[in-house]
């Protein structure tokens, strides 16, 4: 199934970043839940894996506890896998039980937002590029996920450093 193309260039999400892990490695820090419990999300914040099913039409469902207990769901349902190089996914907010919701505290932002991410060898270090994009959403939404970029950034950038640390303990 081809995947939805953005309204235009501007609105996509990108961040890339080079880490010191094989393209297997990374693979796999990205797409196990042993793995993803120990740095996705937000810097303070708890990750619960409740499922991933690595696989077309699979689901990755999870709830980020942030300080204060309150739990924040959401989920990936896996579009394309080509381990080790590229993975797509919708990503959502959800209830506990999958349901998708609107973001807590952004009731504009898109209901689903399509993720790419792939994964390059480079020098025996991993450069990994993520593009993300809102679909089946309104003008408005768009233009709120595209006003949101500065702060996805600081968002993906901290648990990238998260990444970065949960990688160096594994070699260590």
């Amino acid at each position: 199934m081809p995947l939805e193309q953005p309204a235009s260039d501007a609105e996509i999400f990108t961040i890339e970043r080079v880490f010191d892990a094989s393209p297997e490695l990374m693979w796999d820090v990205c797409t196990k839940a042993e793995h993803l419990g120990q740095w996705f999300g937000p810097p303070g914040t708890t990750v619960k894996v409740r499922t991933l099913d690595l696989k077309p039409g699979g689901v990755f469902l999870y709830g980020m506890e942030m300080p204060g207990g309150v739990t924040m769901w959401g989920k990936w349902v896996f579009r394309e896998i080509d381990a080790p190089r590229s993975l797509a996914y919708v990503v959502s907010f959800c209830t506990e039980d999958g349901t998708p919701v609107r973001h807590p505290m952004m009731p504009l932002w898109p209901l689903e937002v399509l993720a790419v991410q792939e994964f390059f060898a480079e020098g025996g270090k991993t450069r990994m590029k993520s593009r993300s994009w809102p679909i089946h959403a309104t003008a408005e939404e768009r233009a709120v996920f595209t006003a949101g970029h500065a702060s996805m950034q600081m968002g993906f950038s901290g648990a990238w450093m998260q990444l970065d640390a949960y990688l160096a303990r594994m070699k260590g």
